[in-house]
């Protein structure tokens, strides 16, 4: 089925529909061309970001936060992933293999290009599961650190997600928008920050059921992958994500490595770098990134351990994860 066309906005919200060309290709082992945007360091680089955005999702996402990081020496690239942005075969679930695989090509790249600049991984969302799973496999590539922001797990249960398998299988191109579900969330508090995201042409506005099921065994992987990622570690999440479950994300971090720093923004969605508050987050970031025995100035630190005592671990026992489908389709 045909993707819809990206909305027209009205002339006073023009520029949230820019579409920014990308400043740099990543041509990969099969062939393939992934564009990326790149925000260069002022000054002395002091390391690079490689920055992973969400389900449908696209390198726009980091436009907010990325002049912060490149003010402060650090170069943020930002690929799109396949399956999205300008990436190839946009629309489709490219599979978490070759998705991982496509990360860790473009840090062989990034390394090659900086030998002497420490090599830093951020993902957001469905961009942070991809890192769960590249940095847990037993060959993980050697890099200063990964920094996981509202990663999207979720492990449903045995037999939870049988339902959205099923209908995969037999319509696994029909698209759906997450409007035909009775609910709403709020992805940021930053209208301006969806507004963008929205007219912006790079989003998907629908997706294919057969992408929707490989999100959800994609979230399940990353979830069971937890305990094995290597190499040091700043997990952030806001408590009030409403696309990642508490529940679930208590369960993760009762489960990563010892030695993991986890940081809790308080008031925080699920589109934490784009949130009002969302220098607070960059913040924390830099601060971990430079300075990675200092308290976190967000005060998350202690907030982490606060809220991990008030959120049991435990199962929700819903089959779909129907809020946050429908909160990443919008």
């Amino acid at each position: 089925m045909k993707l819809p066309d990206p909305p027209k906005p009205p002339p006073r919200f023009a520029a949230a529909a820019q579409l920014v060309p990308p400043d740099r290709m990543f041509t990969l082992s099969d062939g393939a061309a992934i564009p990326a945007r790149v925000w260069k360091a002022q000054g002395q680089p002091r390391g690079i970001l490689l920055a992973l955005h969400g389900f449908n999702d696209s390198r726009d996402a980091w436009e907010q936060p990325a002049p912060f990081f490149a003010g402060q020496g650090i170069t943020v690239v930002a690929p799109d992933q396949r399956g999205f942005g300008e990436a190839p075969k946009r629309g489709e679930w490219a599979g978490s293999d070759r998705m991982v695989q496509d990360v860790r090509e473009e840090i062989a790249i990034l390394q090659q290009e900086n030998p002497q600049t420490p090599l830093y991984l951020t993902g957001e969302s469905m961009g942070g599961a991809i890192l769960m799973l590249l940095m847990s496999a037993a060959d993980a590539p050697s890099v200063a650190g990964t920094l996981l922001l509202a990663p999207a797990v979720w492990n449903l249960g045995l037999g939870a997600d049988i339902p959205l398998d099923v209908l995969a299988t037999l319509f696994p191109h029909h698209l759906v928008t997450g409007r035909e579900l009775p609910v709403h969330v709020v992805a940021s508090d930053n209208p301006a920050a969806l507004l963008r995201l929205y007219f912006d042409p790079l989003t998907l506005r629908a997706t294919q059921l057969e992408a929707l099921r490989g999100l959800v065994s994609l979230m399940k992987q990353a979830a069971a992958a937890a305990p094995q990622i290597k190499g040091p570690l700043l997990c952030v999440y806001g408590d009030k994500d409403q696309l990642v479950p508490s529940k679930a994300m208590a369960k993760v971090w009762e489960t990563l490595p010892k030695g993991t720093r986890l940081d809790l923004i308080s008031g925080g969605h699920h589109l934490l770098l784009r949130d009002k508050n969302g220098k607070q987050v960059m913040q924390d970031m830099l601060t971990w990134i430079t300075q990675p025995d200092r308290f976190l100035p967000s005060g998350g630190d202690v907030a982490a351990s606060t809220w991990q005592a008030q959120n049991p671990a435990k199962p929700e026992g819903k089959w779909f994860p129907a809020s946050w489908f429908d909160g990443l389709a919008r």
